[in-house]
């Protein structure tokens, strides 16, 4: 690794980290337009509030966890760096300053852990979320960032292949978010009422903050300004345009139109899929990444109806299987080209990355799962993690915050069946 500061990598990762961290705030709009009229301002707090709280986890123990020499195994860093120890403005990595590259994985770390919010959305009460963050992103993020992202990490010695994100942060998210929905079970009237998004310009804009930033996210994640970000920062435009194409595209032939919302859903699928693998695949790939991903996420936000879950605003559909997607794809497009190495199955490779892949897959997925349901279940007997039945129907936002984003919420939601059929990412009837 460079011992000296590289200026022009440096300049891109200032830029690329202030991208990322617009993503959670765009993240806050596109879920807040998701939600009824009720849950607008605790939909974006969700996403706010963890903006400090993973700060102060990551700065005092999660980033010596995760990027910290390996303790053994590859399992989690050590603790050297805990409270930024040995880590001053001169200290460098990877040919920029080591403070910089710390706070680039903070915005993700941030990210991932806003994420898991959109599935208990309009029943969680906030104090519990609260808790829930920072001990999530120290026993569920720290730990998988360092098994793939570490130094030492055991996947990465593997040879699973995640370039910017589909195990730690896509899967890592759905997983949990999956574990959580069941701990706090559905929302009243989760198959029975029309649960629409209440504001869809609010989604559209913030699918397109959330797109700008993923330039930061993933060309970032090169930690270079060279042919590779380049590569990368195409890769991920051309799938987050193929997976909106491929959602519309399903909407038109099974709904009969094409909707504002699938269009927003579409591309944030392809975006979320191509994170793994936009530095394994070349530019025919991340067609094919984003065109997949766009197609079966457009049917796996459905499952949930069949499954009996209730993930709100569709983690599990769009983050989780957008990830495994992302994630499988690289054993069957990984190009030597890009990864330097590695090749997948229909680029001249074996079957082997295809197993990597999996076992990546099905190991971090399950401990996401397991710590994740374990830490819900633990604050929900201790400090309850769902609102009262009351507080749920008068609506989240005056009962947990005394705010309402608008006047004709102050006393409610409306009534069933205003709102009519819903189509889209959020809750969609079948």
């Amino acid at each position: 690794m460079p011992s000296t500061i590289d200026p022009a990598a440096t300049a891109w990762l200032l830029a690329s980290t202030a991208l990322v961290l617009l993503m959670t705030p765009g993240l806050a709009i596109f879920y807040g337009g998701m939600v009824r009229t009720t849950g607008v301002l605790n939909m974006l707090m969700m996403s706010f509030i963890a903006i400090p709280l993973v700060t102060v986890a990551w700065l005092l123990l999660g980033y010596s966890l995760a990027f910290g020499d390996d303790a053994g195994g590859g399992v989690i860093g050590n603790l050297a760096h805990a409270g930024l120890a040995g880590i001053d403005p001169g200290t460098v990595r990877g040919g920029v300053p080591e403070l910089l590259y710390l706070t680039f994985q903070l915005t993700f770390a941030i990210l991932t852990a806003a994420l898991v919010s959109g599935a208990i959305a309009d029943r969680a009460k906030f104090s519990a979320w609260m808790v829930f963050v920072p001990l999530w992103a120290l026993a569920v993020y720290s730990p998988i960032a360092h098994w793939v992202w570490g130094p030492d990490g055991w996947l990465a010695k593997f040879g699973a292949l995640d370039f910017a994100g589909g195990l730690v942060v896509e899967i890592a998210s759905g997983a949990s978010a999956l574990a959580l929905a069941l701990v706090l079970g559905p929302r009243i009237g989760f198959k029975v009422d029309a649960m629409r998004p209440h504001n869809l310009p609010f989604v559209l804009l913030g699918a397109g903050l959330l797109w700008f930033g993923w330039f930061g996210f993933n060309a970032g994640s090169a930690l270079k300004a060279d042919g590779l970000a380049a590569a990368v920062f195409l890769n991920t435009l051309v799938a987050g345009c193929l997976g909106m194409l491929g959602w519309l595209v399903v909407e038109r032939i099974r709904d009969g139109r094409p909707t504002t919302f699938g269009a927003a859903s579409g591309a944030v699928a392809g975006l979320v899929a191509i994170t793994p693998s936009c530095g394994s695949v070349d530019t025919l790939g991340s067609v094919i990444v984003g065109l997949v991903a766009g197609v079966v996420c457009s049917f796996a936000v459905g499952w949930k109806f069949k499954a009996g879950y209730d993930d709100s605003l569709d983690v599990v559909g769009v983050h989780f299987v957008g990830g495994v997607v992302g994630t499988l794809l690289i054993g069957l497009l990984a190009n030597q080209v890009m990864t330097g190495g590695a090749r997948g199955l229909l680029y001249g490779g074996s079957l082997a990355q295809l197993g990597k892949q999996v076992v990546a897959v099905l190991v971090v997925a399950a401990y996401a799962f397991a710590v994740s349901f374990a830490l819900g279940k633990l604050i929900d007997r201790t400090l309850g993690f769902r609102v009262s039945k009351e507080d749920e129907i008068a609506g989240i936002d005056f009962a947990l915050h005394a705010e309402t984003a608008y006047v004709e919420g102050v006393h409610g939601h409306a009534p069933r069946g205003v709102f009519g059929h819903q189509h889209g990412q959020g809750d969609r009837d079948h």
